[in-house]
């Protein structure tokens, strides 16, 4: 019956209307008046803990170094390599987006800042060249996910701090796998333009792409930058978030010299904005995840799975099935505070799980109705969420069969994850 009322409590408070933050409080007090033990300190007790995490400070630092790369052509730079590097090819403005996503997801961790700036500047430029808009958006959109997998990892930061797991082990372990992802998208692209006739760019001579790459090489160092000192234990991952924000303002503002200091209040004000807003999430997100122990709804989901414990991979696919429904009607960050209590109870390695989950997880961010990264695309590339919807389903599938892969062959993630972790 708990697992009813937090239920058709959290639903009901979200199919009113009510912004996810608030529901996941109205959901709270519904349990604990079920549970006969409503008392609102506990509730502000929970809500302040929710934050209190000296890892969450990276949040606002990778936020910042978000908006730092797309107002600081640090973003444009990246983009022009990558269109000299696999530009020429047929379809090539897609394999430029899949490309040039892997790149940005290893500068900001943000799947919404990655879509937004590429659906600004790539969806135009391909519907130009005589792809299908809807297709367009779709894949910079599922291109756009995979800035959640590979470090630095807003999504890993919060799922390390809620399971208690090392943040830099999930850093290392995302590599691997947000790279698969972006080979599964390269096969999805492929399939989608094979009877298309798009116009192809012209293919650049070796010192056309030598000057791309010295022109964006200072924005190309700062994913080398993430990975040595991780690797090497020069900084933990809060320390490399304020790494990435400085580097970013130093390079925007003292190399490319495209962010002027009038700007920045603004930047700083965008920064602020956004971090409140995942800041309140988490913060709602612990007084559910809270009471997820204490009326023992983990223990009863991990009962209903119990059949599935004596094989790994079989109890894996069946948690990640759950998360890829409970993904359609939450955002990232409640889901993963949400669910994380019951994944901890399932027994499986920690990293490994962890990386699948917010796979997973990002997955839910272009999955309709509440697809965050959905509507942010529609809103930058004008195209419909109807027409969007459509176009973005082939590269979810690729994706999803991805995540199919890594859970049948979790050395795909613990392989490289040992040899990255040393």
């Amino acid at each position: 019956m708990t697992v009813a009322v937090f239920t058709f409590s959290l639903l009901g408070a979200m199919a009113i209307g009510m912004p996810i933050a608030f529901a996941l409080i109205i959901c709270g007090i519904a349990l604990m008046t079920y549970l006969a033990m409503f008392d609102s300190q506990i509730i502000a007790q929970n809500v302040i803990n929710g934050v209190d995490s000296f890892p969450l400070m990276a949040v606002p630092f990778f936020i910042l170094a978000g908006e730092v790369m797309n107002t600081g052509g640090l973003a444009r730079r990246i983009l022009n390599f990558a269109i000299a590097l696999v530009g020429h090819f047929r379809g090539g403005l897609g394999y430029v987006a899949i490309l040039t996503s892997c790149i940005l997801a290893s500068l900001s961790g943000s799947a919404v800042a990655d879509a937004a700036a590429l659906g600004a500047l790539l969806v135009p430029m391909m519907a130009a060249a005589g792809h299908n808009r809807a297709s367009a958006a779709g894949l910079v959109a599922a291109g756009g996910i995979i800035a959640p997998v590979i470090p630095p990892s807003i999504g890993f930061v919060i799922f390390g701090v809620a399971a208690n797991v090392s943040i830099s082990k999930l850093f290392l372990a995302g590599i691997v796998p947000g790279l698969l992802l972006g080979v599964g998208l390269c096969f999805a692209w492929w399939w989608v333009v094979r009877k298309e006739n798009p116009a192809r760019l012209p293919r650049k001579s070796i010192a056309e792409i030598w000057r791309a790459l010295i022109d964006g090489f200072w924005a190309l160092m700062l994913p080398m930058i993430i990975i040595f000192g991780l690797r090497f234990g020069i900084f933990t991952p809060t320390e490399a978030a304020v790494v990435v924000a400085v580097y970013s303002l130093v390079v925007a503002m003292g190399v490319y010299r495209e962010l002027r200091p009038a700007q920045l209040p603004a930047l700083l004000v965008s920064t602020a904005q956004t971090t409140a807003v995942v800041m309140f999430l988490v913060a709602a997100a612990l007084v559910s995840s809270w009471l997820i122990t204490v009326a023992e709804i983990s223990d009863q989901i991990v009962a209903l799975v119990q059949p599935f414990a004596g094989n790994k991979t079989l109890l894996t696919f069946v948690l990640m099935i759950i998360v890829v429904i409970v993904g359609t009607a939450l955002d990232m960050t409640p889901t993963i505070l949400i669910l994380t209590p019951i994944v901890k109870q399932a027994g499986i390695d920690p990293v490994y799980f962890g990386v699948l989950f917010i796979i997973n997880n990002a997955i839910g961010l272009i999955t309709p109705p509440v697809g965050v990264v959905l509507n942010v695309v529609c809103g930058v590339a004008r195209v419909s969420m109807d027409d969007l919807i459509r176009g973005v389903w082939p590269f979810m599938i690729a994706q999803l069969v991805v995540l199919a892969l890594l859970t049948l062959f979790p050395v795909l993630v613990t392989g490289p994850a040992k040899w990255f972790g040393g």
